[in-house]
């Protein structure tokens, strides 16, 4: 049977006991580890908001899906599977760039949560140091099955042709972007009033109020600019450089990251993890420092064009865009871990860049801004497109591929769950009894009142 595994991103997980005990607000009891009430409701109300529900039925979906999720931790506990606090981390600040890229920028981030990026980032921790266990466990069920071929055949023949998946519009695009220099005057002017306010602060001004006032650091500077708790590794190593060679109380020169320029002031200093505040300025970017990369792109264009250089090596040589440059510039899709975009997935900008172009044609430069207000230029080049269809096996092989295998991962998994609630304690309230599970979690015997 087809299993739903949806793994949502906010999960209430709690310390587990020794003997399991009946408190209010639990709703089932899975070896150590317990389900709430909010639990439910709050996945509940997360798959309502993400357009994911249907209606009658849902909330069981989420039950079970906590169900499973808690088996996978009290199995992994038994097995010694575990993940590292640097896989934590990179997770936290993966998930954290797509919800920027989502919303548009860290500040509107902070705003709808009413909290620092910070504290999301450690709220989330907890939650995700589970929920990637409980795949990491997950992982070790299904990580020895594969399909062939001729599985894949068998598969896509057994699906009635009126049921097959239709696959939306695909696009495949590559891009050379380019952000201009701040001219030297503009450098020099930012420089000047770091150093100014620097001053100002240790005559006596508060270093907070300096912040708010002029800090374009969305993330701090409604804070007074500051950061607690920070270790090594969140920050730009530029950053860090600085902060983490400073004393108690000293204020840096200005000095220069990716994002602009910094003075910083250290705080605090528990062993490695530090408190400080920040004021970041960034040059201002005119509209001849603007000009100057669209005049550079439409060369670039020009020599693409005239075959003298390849848009591959191009990308590779002159693009600002760290994510593509050295993959011949092909914008990689996140989501799915490949190049192939459903239009509905494109940034608005570029699906309108994209539409203008043919297969293998190249835009001229277009200007864009990026979700921090970030201004440049970009050439875009259309590699593929594909018209909404359904699915075929020639056409779409590689889909099918991943759906048979996935299919085949969940009756393995089914299995695995089967067996393992032969030895385990599970307890479900009453208020669930009436829903109808893939697995046998309900044993009659065994209810929370």
């Amino acid at each position: 049977m087809k299993r739903i595994f949806l793994f949502l991103l906010i999960t209430q997980v709690f310390a587990a006991w020794a003997q399991p005990k009946l408190v209010d607000g639990v709703v089932a009891v899975v070896g150590k580890n317990i389900v709430l009430k909010s639990d439910v409701d709050q996945q509940y109300e997360s798959m309502m908001q993400q357009g994911l529900g249907k209606g009658e039925g849902d909330v069981c979906k989420v039950f079970e899906e906590l169900l499973f999720e808690k088996l996978m931790l009290h199995q992994a506990e038994l097995d010694s599977v575990s993940v590292s606090e640097e896989e934590v981390e990179a997770s936290i600040q993966r998930r954290m760039d797509m919800f920027i890229q989502q919303v548009g920028s860290e500040q509107k981030l902070e705003q709808y949560y009413k909290k620092s990026i910070i504290e999301i980032k450690e709220e989330m921790r907890p939650f995700m140091k589970d929920q990637m266990t409980a795949q990491k466990m997950m992982g070790t069920i299904t990580a020895d099955i594969k399909i062939t071929p001729s599985e894949v055949r068998e598969f896509f023949k057994k699906i009635p042709k009126d049921s097959l998946p239709l696959i939306n519009s695909e696009v495949e695009y590559a891009v050379i972007t380019h952000f201009p220099d701040a001219g030297q005057e503009a450098v020099d002017a930012t420089i000047k009033q770091l150093n100014d306010l620097k001053e100002r602060i240790e005559n006596g001004s508060s270093f907070s109020t300096m912040a708010v006032l002029y800090s374009e650091d969305p993330g701090s500077a409604k804070d007074g600019g500051k950061y607690e708790g920070i270790k090594r590794g969140q920050f730009v190593k530029e950053f860090e450089a600085v902060a983490f060679n400073l004393k108690m109380g000293e204020i840096s020169k200005p000095f220069k990251s990716e994002y602009g320029y910094h003075i910083v002031q250290l705080l605090m200093r528990r062993g490695e993890e530090l408190d400080l505040r920040h004021i970041l300025i960034k040059p201002k970017i005119t509209p001849t420092n603007l000009e100057v990369s669209k005049l550079f792109l439409d060369s670039v264009r020009s020599q693409i064009l005239n075959k003298a250089i390849t848009f591959e090596a191009a990308a590779e040589k002159f693009s600002h865009d760290e994510n593509s440059k050295l993959n011949g510039g092909i914008a990689m899709n996140l989501q799915t871990g490949d190049s192939r975009w459903e239009t509905s997935q494109l940034d608005q900008a570029v699906f309108y860049d994209l539409e203008k172009l043919e297969v293998g044609r190249i835009s001229e430069a277009a200007f864009f801004r990026e979700p921090d207000g970030k201004e440049g230029y970009r050439l875009i080049m259309l590699i593929s497109k594909t018209e909404p269809h359904r699915a075929d096996l020639k056409q779409d092989y590689q889909k099918l591929q991943a759906i048979a295998l996935r299919n085949k991962q969940n009756e393995a998994t089914q299995k695995w769950i089967e067996e393992k609630l032969r030895d385990t304690y599970v307890r479900v309230n009453n208020e669930y009894l009436s829903c109808s599970f893939n697995s046998g979690w309900i044993k009659r015997s065994q209810y929370v009142e």
